[in-house]
């Protein structure tokens, strides 16, 4: 088995742990070293789980003292990413926070009158979408799409389509699990979505960046309970 396929299983291992355990936020992990004698790998294949997990906001490292439970994720995420899926899928995450800021930044300094036109039309449509009893995830893509168009560069775009499928999962989870919280989680993921589009509108493309990279954070957390 390959050093990446060893984080995966210690990466699935440790969320097992936490959800089967029933690990409260802030407990404290069993150490490095238990870990690995658990799963029969090396510590170093656990600190590289470890620190995974602490990227896509699960756990925390605390100096001198251990990992902790950061967050856990949603029960009704499984109902979209089976658990031995969410170190890629969660994964994305990292290349999204990368290639969709720069598509925003690009997007507000290169868009034409007729993309911004295309932009806003996403919008309503994603707006109309979140606002009924709809799926969303759909319209939430197409927007995403439309922005990433909207750089005048095709590779944008490209890289963009090959993370459809853990994209998709993850916004089918996100309206989902939003949908299940009280009516404001909506309201505020349309104002994020609001921030990026207003941000392209205003050609700002430090605030169409720094919206797009909160849009992404937030949304990952909303994963969590």
């Amino acid at each position: 088995m390959s050093q990446v396929r060893l984080s995966d299983h210690a990466y699935v291992s440790i969320v097992d742990i936490i959800t089967t355990q029933d690990m409260e936020v802030g407990a404290r992990l069993p150490s490095e070293s238990r870990l690995a004698e658990m799963f029969g790998i090396s510590r170093a294949v656990v600190r590289e789980a470890l620190m995974r997990l602490a990227s896509d906001g699960i756990t925390e490292a605390r100096r001198g003292s251990g990992s902790f439970v950061k967050s856990r994720p949603s029960n009704r995420l499984s109902l979209f990413v089976p658990t031995p899926e969410l170190p890629t899928t969660l994964g994305s995450y990292e290349v999204r926070f990368v290639l969709e800021a720069e598509a925003a930044r690009l997007a507000a300094t290169r868009r034409t009158a007729q993309e911004m036109a295309d932009i806003d039309d996403g919008m309503d449509r994603l707006r109309e979408a979140l606002l009924s009893s709809a799926p969303a995830h759909a319209e939430d893509m197409d927007l995403h799409r439309r922005i990433a168009a909207a750089t005048g560069n095709p590779a944008f775009l490209i890289a963009f389509e090959a993370l459809f499928p853990d994209v998709e999962k993850i916004m089918r989870a996100g309206v989902d699990i939003s949908r299940s919280r009280p009516p404001e989680v909506i309201a505020t993921m349309l104002r994020e979505h609001e921030l990026v589009v207003g941000a392209i509108r205003a050609q700002d493309p430090e605030g169409a960046a720094l919206a797009m990279r909160w849009h992404l954070w937030e949304g990952r957390r909303r994963l969590m309970p």
